[in-house]
């Protein structure tokens, strides 16, 4: 073992494909799709005659905040790239553009945070601690699952996206 590595194990090869990529990309997509689709499908179910909460408990904006959240999370952590984070030359835009990375990251992450301690709130508040059933408690769960499925959308595009592929390569000077 020649290189210097943090690591014994080698990242397999077909980590490093097109198509493993591309697969990566459409598998955060519908993760995010059936995130929003969870939340919408509680949404209808709230202002349905299905819903037999007594006193009536609907979905308002406050129950659609932690999603927003999470996926504004989402949108920030993405748009970060992997070299900017440990790349800290002056050809990018002065000084420092590792830290700003960095700190830009944390946002992110804590945006996503956020929006899952959000979730937890809205299930816990209103409709744990105002002991609704289950057809009604479906509405705070799914909520719940929806910020799950959004992080766990945002993971697998940032991997997906900083993987290295076969047609990829560097120019170093």
């Amino acid at each position: 073992m020649s290189e210097e590595r943090l690591w014994k194990f080698r990242k397999p090869e077909w980590m490093n494909s097109v198509v493993a990529r591309s697969a990566g990309v459409y598998a955060a997509g519908a993760l995010f799709s059936l995130a929003f689709f969870i939340m919408l499908d509680a949404s209808v179910f709230s202002h349905s005659k299905l819903n037999g909460s007594d006193p009536p408990i609907h979905i308002n904006f406050i129950d659609w905040l932690p999603l927003i959240f999470s996926s504004l999370g989402m949108l920030i952590i993405n748009s970060i790239e992997k070299t900017r984070l440990s790349a800290d030359s002056f050809s990018y835009s002065g000084s420092g553009v590792a830290w700003k990375a960095r700190v830009v990251l944390f946002l992110g992450f804590a945006s996503l945070a956020g929006g899952m301690a959000g979730g937890v709130t809205v299930l816990v508040l209103k409709y744990i601690v105002t002991n609704a059933v289950w057809p009604t408690l479906y509405m705070g769960v799914a909520n719940v699952l929806s910020n799950g499925l959004v992080m766990l959308s945002s993971v697998v595009l940032w991997i997906s996206q900083n993987m290295e592929d076969e047609y990829s390569y560097n120019l170093a000077l």
